[in-house]
């Protein structure tokens, strides 16, 4: 079973609905013994990052999150549930994210248009399971004022005022979007899918 996590601000019901459409069976979970039981995890993020990381320290998963990567469970981070993956963030300074992947979260700069909004071309930089199929030019929707930098782990990167980012992360059991597939059309769908059939 596909477990969407619940920690009170995600933007569950378009990634319930984008799941429903592809015919993937799915839960909502809001608990470690919900994370126990799941085949896949998903991991939504709106707002803010320390307030999305104080709110999975509190319902106490953060480990649970790292033990069910740690076992290979396929892991899905939407937005800021990328971000939770790095060290940090600017946003919170002094709160530690997931620290899976090295690096810091920074914000655009302040002569930036932020939030990034709107739709905006994927470059991929390696092979990806994730973006299989996708064609080619392939255009999806972000909505973020702060973005990950390109590391190893990056499978495809975006360009917003000349700063170069993570848009996909993949590794192993592991993987991100930057961008929101349940708001990017058939292309988000694609990408969904090719999650679920891991």
């Amino acid at each position: 079973m596909i477990a969407i996590f619940d920690y009170g601000a995600g933007n569950l019901r378009s990634v319930e609905n984008t799941l429903a459409e592809i015919g993937a069976a799915y839960t909502l979970v809001r608990d470690a013994s919900g994370l126990d039981r799941a085949s896949k995890m998903i991991l939504p993020g709106v707002g803010h990052f320390g307030q999305m990381l104080r709110a999975l320290d509190d319902m106490q998963v953060r480990g649970k999150f790292l033990e069910r990567i740690g076992a290979g469970i396929p892991f899905l981070g939407i937005c800021l549930g990328l971000q939770a993956l790095f060290a940090g963030s600017e946003e919170e300074p002094g709160l530690q994210g997931f620290g899976i992947v090295p690096g810091m979260v920074r914000r655009f700069p302040e002569n930036a248009r932020v939030p990034h909004m709107g739709w905006n071309d994927l470059v991929p930089v390696r092979e990806s399971r994730l973006l299989a199929g996708i064609g080619p030019k392939p255009y999806v929707y972000f909505a973020h004022s702060y973005y990950a930098p390109v590391v190893p782990e990056s499978a495809a990167a975006c360009s917003y005022t000349d700063i170069r980012y993570t848009a996909v992360l993949e590794s192993a059991n592991l993987f991100g979007v930057q961008f929101h597939p349940e708001k990017s059309g058939p292309l988000g769908l694609k990408i969904m899918k090719n999650f679920v059939e891991l």
